[in-house]
């Protein structure tokens, strides 16, 4: 009888937890562990976005368009944006996370397909990975990228005072580093690309980026030692500090939108509560959704995905037209 009334009780818990509001505004109901989120997607409850969809054909595409060679590889950038398009345009760059070891430029192909058919360019760079060349390597990659794009602003119909960058995970951590920290005194680059274009950008997106290298967690974590090039207890030039996005946080920096779940287990939820914190100190523009019972990746779920493209759609909105 009471394992009965367990399961029971465990599926009509999942049953609401699936079945949540469908206002694609407010965050969909969470789940109470990893063990019974993985029994929601185990028993179809949960539901996952189609992570690569078929490129509309409104849409134009470039993909594979070199924008830097490096002596461990070429790096790479795609390209969308509507067939129809008659001036210039707000670009979104998207950076791809894996823990800056892995990833693929085509992991957010969901995000571009879909912005693009809402009226914007949207990118995705390549980058060095930790085992091909230490930080600030895949730093610099994603300026180069960035500055390649408005180089090239003419030929996509690219407005470059209208720019956004988002960034997952490793690319979340990326994309505030080139937000925050590219425009200061204080970041050299040793491999320049060339280029004069400005890598100032108007707005943020942080999905689930580690903000701050130098926790107890995220100093023995072995792909932030990885990531570094050399472990906490040998670093004796604070490349852990310096590598911080949270290091960087000034006035001028941009509005920045962030996504994180209080399940992650991999970027713990305190990496963007410090960043909320820092960046409502000094006055920037900080919109902050913490959703309960989420993990990490947590936008590869439908729900949470439509949750968070709708606040995408307002921030952009205040922030790019």
């Amino acid at each position: 009888m009471n394992r009965t009334f367990f399961l029971l009780a465990l599926s009509v818990f999942l049953l609401l937890a699936a079945c949540s509001t469908d206002d694609v505004s407010k965050a969909p109901k969470g789940y109470r562990s990893q063990g019974t989120m993985k029994i929601a997607y185990a028993t179809g409850m949960l539901k996952l976005i189609e992570a690569e969809p078929e490129i509309p054909a409104s849409l134009e595409s470039h993909l594979d368009l070199i924008y830097k060679t490096t002596p461990e590889k070429e790096l790479k950038l795609d390209l969308y944006y509507p067939k129809d398009l008659s001036q210039s345009t707000p670009l979104l760059l998207f950076i791809h996370g894996g823990s800056w070891k892995k990833g693929n430029k085509d992991d957010y192909r969901r995000y571009l397909v879909d912005f693009a058919e809402k009226g914007y360019v949207t990118a995705s760079v390549s980058y060095r990975f930790s085992q091909e060349a230490a930080h600030p390597a895949a730093l610099e990659d994603v300026v180069c990228g960035l500055q390649w794009l408005k180089d090239h602003a003419a030929d996509y119909q690219i407005d470059t005072n209208k720019v956004a960058v988002v960034g997952g995970s490793a690319g979340g951590h990326l994309g505030m580093l080139l937000a925050y920290h590219t425009r200061d005194s204080t970041f050299i680059s040793s491999s320049p690309c060339g280029s004069k274009a400005s890598t100032k950008i108007q707005a943020l997106v942080n999905f689930y980026g580690p903000t701050d290298l130098t926790t107890p967690y995220a100093r023995e974590h072995p792909s932030v030692s990885d990531f570094i090039g050399v472990s906490y207890s040998t670093d004796t030039h604070s490349k852990y500090a310096n590598a911080s996005p949270l290091q960087y946080v000034s006035a001028d920096d941009p509005p920045t939108l962030t996504f994180h779940g209080t399940l992650d287990d991999l970027v713990p939820v305190s990496q963007a509560d410090t960043l909320d914190q820092a960046l409502t100190a000094v006055g920037v523009a900080s919109q902050y959704h913490r959703l309960k019972g989420w993990p990490h990746t947590l936008d590869l779920g439908l729900k949470v995905n439509r949750f968070c493209q709708h606040h995408m759609d307002a921030f952009f909105e205040s922030y790019l037209k």
